[in-house]
C-alpha cells in the first residue's frame, strides 16, 4: 500500500513516454533526436519543476536522515508579534508560546508570519510551540524518551536525523487553549484554529506534515499541529490530493526518473533527487 500511488504514476508515466517515443522521430546516419527535429522529454508531474524548490523539499524520516549539520539557511529568530487595536501586526513575526530563542528557515518564517496573520483576519490566534531543532537537540529528545519508556520508540519523538524540525521548514502550531498542556495528541485536531490551518496552510505554502490516516507510511503519530513549508505549488498538489510528504517524494522521484530516461535535462532535475540513506549507504 505504501508505494502504489507512485507505481501508478510510474505507470502512467511509462504509457505517456512509450507513446512519445513511438511517435519521435528516429536517429539516422549518426544524427541524434535533437539534430533530426525532436524535442526534450515531456515533464509529467503535474508540478511544473520551475515551481519545486529543492530547498523546500527534503525528506527527514528514518529512512531519509540528514546529516548531523544539516541546516536550510538561512535561520531567523522568531519574535512575539504585537498588534494594533484595528487587527493589524505592528511588530514580531509570530505569537509565542515557549520560547524567544525559536528559529526558522526565513522564507518559512515569513510564510508563517502571513499563515498567522490570515488566521487571525478570521478570528483564530495560533501560538508557535516548536521549531528548529539541531540533530544534536533532537538526538537528546530522543535519547530522553527512550529513557522514559524504557527503551521502546512509541513514534512521538523521532530519531536524530529523522525530524522534520531539523529541516527548519517544520514548526509545531498550536491553539491557545493548549499552551499550558502537559503534552499534545490527536484531539487537538477538533480545535477551530487546527480546522482553519488544515483548511487554508496550503494557500501559505504548509502542508499537514503527519496527517490523519497516513501513520503507516509516516511511521509518526497524527499531529494536526505540525505544519510543513514546501511551497505553495506543491502545498497545494499535496494537500488538494491527501498525500503526506513521503507519497509526493516517491512520486516526484519516479516523475524524475522517467524525464531523464525520456533524454530530459538532468541539471533541471538534479538537485530534486533524493535517494534513501540506506541506499546512500550502500
Amino acid at each position: 500500500m505504501r508505494r502504489w500511488l507512485a507505481l501508478a504514476m510510474a505507470l502512467a508515466m511509462a504509457m505517456l513516454i512509450g507513446c512519445a517515443a513511438a511517435e519521435a522521430p528516429e536517429e539516422s546516419d549518426g544524427l541524434s533526436i535533437e539534430e533530426v527535429g525532436g524535442e526534450e522529454a515531456e515533464w509529467l508531474f503535474p508540478v511544473a519543476i520551475e515551481d519545486l524548490d529543492p530547498a523546500f523539499l527534503p525528506l527527514a524520516n528514518k529512512h531519509y536522515l540528514l546529516e548531523k549539520d544539516y541546516v536550510c539557511s538561512p535561520l531567523v529568530t522568531m519574535k512575539a508579534a504585537k498588534y494594533n487595536k484595528d487587527g493589524s501586526r505592528k511588530s514580531g513575526n509570530m505569537l509565542m508560546a515557549v520560547s524567544s530563542k525559536m528559529k526558522l528557515n526565513e522564507t518559512c518564517a515569513e510564510a508563517l508570519t502571513a499563515l498567522s496573520d490570515g488566521a487571525r483576519a478570521d478570528g483564530y490566534k495560533l501560538y508557535l510551540k516548536s521549531a528548529y531543532r539541531s540533530w544534536q537537540t533532537q538526538n537528546t529528545m530522543y535519547k530522553n524518551r527512550l529513557k522514559k519508556n524504557k527503551g521502546k520508540d512509541d513514534g512521538w519523538v523521532s530519531k536524530a536525523g529523522a525530524s522534520d524540525h531539523q529541516t527548519g521548514l517544520g514548526c509545531d502550531v498550536i491553539p491557545r487553549s493548549w499552551i499550558k498542556a502537559s503534552g499534545m495528541n490527536s484531539k487537538m485536531a477538533s480545535e477551530p484554529e487546527c480546522v482553519w490551518m488544515e483548511e487554508h496552510c496550503a494557500e501559505y505554502g504548509f502542508i499537514i506534515r503527519y496527517p490523519k490516516d497516513k501513520e503507516e507510511i509516516t511511521e509518526i503519530h497524527y499531529e494536526p499541529w505540525h505544519l510543513r513549508y514546501v511551497g505553495i505549488p506543491a502545498a497545494k498538489y499535496i494537500m488538494e490530493n491527501g498525500l503526506c510528504l513521503e507519497e509526493f517524494t516517491e512520486q516526484l522521484q519516479a516523475a524524475i526518473e522517467f524525464y531523464l530516461a525520456g533524454g530530459g535535462d538532468p541539471a533541471k532535475v538534479e538537485k530534486l533527487i533524493q535517494v534513501p540513506t540506506e541506499e546512500a549507504e550502500s
